[in-house]
């Protein structure tokens, strides 16, 4: 189960993400994280990653989608901070731009 929480925080969208970030939630995280970036007025995003427990694959394709776009990232533990860096290294952002790939645990079709 993954809780997602949307609210402002001084000039970005706070998006606060509790539980497992795996399986169909990653696809509810990306449906919210895209309608928020439409309605928030050219507001950069942050994600507070310090309540996840877990994140799949996809979870990571899409924190590397997300963190591409400028989003700030905000994560505690030694494992969380790890997942970020290896996000960094593994996706890095000019590369996951190219490709044009939606970010979904099912599959990764090409947008049209």
């Amino acid at each position: 189960m993954l809780k997602i929480t949307v609210g402002e925080e001084g000039d970005e969208i706070l998006m606060k993400l509790e539980g497992d970030l795996a399986g169909t939630w990653v696809g509810d995280l990306e449906e919210c994280w895209r309608a928020s970036r439409s309605s928030s007025g050219g507001k950069p995003a942050c994600l507070d990653l310090t309540g996840v427990l877990r994140v799949d694959d996809a979870g990571k394709y899409l924190l590397a989608l997300i963190r591409s776009t400028g989003a700030r990232m905000v994560s505690a533990g030694v494992e969380m901070k790890a997942l970020l860096e290896s996000i960094d290294q593994d996706w890095p952002a000019t590369r996951i731009a190219e490709t044009g790939w939606v970010a979904s645990p099912a599959s990764r079709t090409p947008r049209p």
